[in-house]
């Protein structure tokens, strides 16, 4: 399993739905490995932040290069470790784990204002002001029972948005 050329074998297979807590078929895997040797183009076993640049739905992202931080290097267990928390069988709570970390970028474990007003400006570009960023994300922390004093833990993130029904559903094409 370590480099693109070798073939998974059934327990490879079995190890990476372990990895992935089932959330993905054996025949899912199986497709997400050939999708990942495509990608891995130099063989080495992991893909790397100008691999991940290969794809184009990756680059269009307006949050791409907080989520490059996330993905640089990654094996194939961890690769389909990471696209998980994107299957339509995970939970809110590893979906709502995931936006936490596009989030918290220092990984320190808190998300303070700052940290959520660059997430807005990523996601806004110059259709909205730093003066309306500031208070559009006050009024919604606000709202949410939040100061913009607060650092917000993962109970928060989930506290607010684990009744959301957050979707971030992606389908593997199997042949």
């Amino acid at each position: 399993m370590g480099t693109a050329s070798s073939m998974l074998t059934q327990y490879d297979i079995e190890e990476v739905q372990e990895h992935c807590n089932h959330l993905f078929s054996q025949q899912e895997i199986v497709c997400l490995y050939q999708r990942f040797c495509q990608l891995d183009r130099n063989a080495k076993g992991f893909i790397s932040s100008d691999e991940f640049l290969s794809i184009p739905e990756f680059v269009m992202n307006p949050l791409s290069q907080r989520l490059l931080k996330m993905v640089d290097a990654l094996n194939f267990k961890d690769f389909v470790a990471f696209l998980s928390a994107f299957s339509s069988k995970a939970s809110t709570h590893q979906k709502i784990e995931l936006i936490f970390k596009v989030y918290d970028s220092d990984h320190n474990g808190k998300v303070s204002f700052k940290d959520m007003l660059e997430v807005l400006k990523d996601l806004s570009g110059s259709y909205m002001s730093d003066e309306q960023r500031e208070e559009v994300l006050s009024q919604v922390l606000k709202e949410a029972g939040y100061s913009k004093d607060c650092y917000l833990t993962l109970d928060d993130f989930i506290k607010v948005l684990g009744h959301s029904g957050v979707k971030m559903d992606v389908e593997v094409p199997v042949d």
